[in-house]
């Protein structure tokens, strides 16, 4: 399969040789992947805080617990961004 990825690649743009194409494509595999990682944790940390805003607006008593509840939700899904991040460059550069 990788042989056909390679052809295809070469039949698009002709002159580039098999391992720089495998490098360019891995590259933007890899930047894609970064940038859809850093896209999602973005997205939930956002809902998180729209939440959590909500949430004191509607209990202003409960805003401590409320907003550890939420620090911590924000660390597991900056944890979890960082792991993708990492993976997406090691698939590169591995």
């Amino acid at each position: 399969m990788l042989d056909t990825l390679l052809g295809a690649i070469q039949a698009v743009t002709p002159g580039i040789e098999a391992e720089a194409a495998r490098n360019l494509y891995s590259l933007l595999g890899a930047t894609i992947g970064a940038g859809l990682t850093v896209i999602g944790a973005a997205f939930g940390i956002g809902r998180i805080g729209k939440a959590a805003t909500e949430s004191i607006a509607r209990q202003p008593e409960a805003a401590g617990s409320i907003q550890t509840a939420m620090i911590i939700t924000a660390a597991l899904i900056e944890g979890i961004a960082l792991f993708a991040l990492v993976i997406a460059l090691l698939v590169r550069f591995g």
